[in-house]
């Protein structure tokens, strides 16, 4: 009879970063968008859910194709919360580059799927506007578009730094708590 081994561990784990990064990112969209707190708690749900749905993904498409020191690393930590550098210092240099790779990564798929929702979820009948036969081209209203665009790379990034700085905190207290 064969034997099934799942990660509950880390399962659980990733349950309890959505959830944080889900408060997080929330409050920080409320505050710096100017959004209803039930909006910017489905923002914050769906782009959460939606990046880390994709992120699985990639994973279980990368990992087969990873080394083999690289791959023990990947189970010893997932398995067992260990983290076995005795590979040397260029696991250490993968490590941190992986990460990097995913915060940017994130950041971009938040960023986009924000864009994406708030685009979905304008009203077209309330946002029709008068034309204004005599203002110039560039007017106080591009301005305006340009700046509320600037400001949520601004806030998708303030939001995705604070949530996975939270993340971070919490693997560390994990790792000193278990050793």
């Amino acid at each position: 009879m064969p034997y099934n081994t799942y990660p509950i561990g880390a399962i659980l784990f990733n349950f309890l970063f959505l959830m944080v990064a889900m408060a997080i990112e929330g409050y920080v969209l409320s505050k710096r968008l100017k959004y209803e707190k039930r909006i910017s708690a489905f923002y914050a749900i769906a782009i959460n859910l939606f990046s880390s749905m994709l992120g699985w993904l990639i994973f279980f498409i990368v990992e087969p194709r990873l080394s083999s020191p690289l791959r023990f690393e990947l189970f010893s930590y997932v398995f067992f919360n260990r983290l076995d550098f005795s590979a040397g210092n260029s696991s250490l240099v993968t490590l941190i580059f992986i990460g990097l790779v995913v915060f940017i990564g994130t950041f971009i798929v938040k960023y986009l799927l924000l864009l994406l929702f708030s685009f979905a979820m304008t009203d077209p009948a309330t946002d029709k506007k008068q034309p204004d036969p005599v203002e110039p081209r560039d007017t106080r209203r591009d301005y305006r578009n340009r700046q509320q665009n600037t400001n949520v790379v601004t806030t998708t990034l303030i939001a995705n730094a604070l949530s996975y700085s939270a993340i971070l905190l919490i693997v560390f207290i994990r790792t000193v708590g278990v050793n």
